[in-house]
């Protein structure tokens, strides 16, 4: 399987196959993360294909391991953006993060019961919580790129990721969730 960095170094040497290999790697799942943001699966989409546009447009210093959190940091900070010109035509309220259930239906997550438990209990998370668990464990981002990706230190992260799996615990409890031994 050919790295994200290497696919990277490629696209930028003129192969726009090593483009399209990102895209389908990682276009989905950013678009559900920028929704989760948003709240508005449609300009998720816009979003997704700037992030990737703004990525591919000049080279950028992607060390080894970080292509991913670049891009989610990238597609982050539109979100952020779109969502702060958005508040002068909206209501001044904040959106909550979610994960998208249409979204999670349709790619397979919402194989059984557990993972409805799992979703409904999340989507009662806190927000930082939630954002955090989802960059970690969805994405699979190590500790460090999901700091990069929210702008905290790893630190910080690690005490998200302790006290949303506290919370998450507590809301699976208290649905009648039983832990296997």
């Amino acid at each position: 399987m050919v790295s994200d960095e290497t696919a990277y170094r490629k696209y930028l040497a003129g192969d726009e196959a090593a483009a399209q290999l990102l895209v389908e790697r990682y276009g989905d799942a950013l678009t559900l993360y920028i929704n989760g943001v948003l709240g508005d699966i449609h300009e998720a989409e816009d979003l997704m294909i700037e992030a990737f546009a703004h990525i591919f447009a000049r080279e950028r210093p992607i060390q080894d391991g970080c292509f991913k959190a670049y891009l989610y940091k990238t597609g982050r900070n539109l979100a952020l953006r779109c969502k702060t010109r958005r508040r002068f035509f909206l209501p001044l309220e904040e959106l909550p993060f979610e994960l998208p259930d249409e979204a999670l239906a349709e790619t397979g997550l919402f194989q059984n019961e557990q993972h409805q438990q799992l979703y409904a209990a999340l989507g009662k998370l806190k927000k930082e919580y939630r954002e955090t668990l989802f960059l970690v464990y969805f994405e699979e981002l190590s500790y460090r790129q999901a700091a990069q990706v929210l702008g905290r230190t790893e630190q910080q992260v690690t005490n998200l990721v302790y006290r949303g799996k506290q919370q998450l615990k507590q809301l699976l409890e208290q649905e009648g969730y039983q832990y296997e031994n």
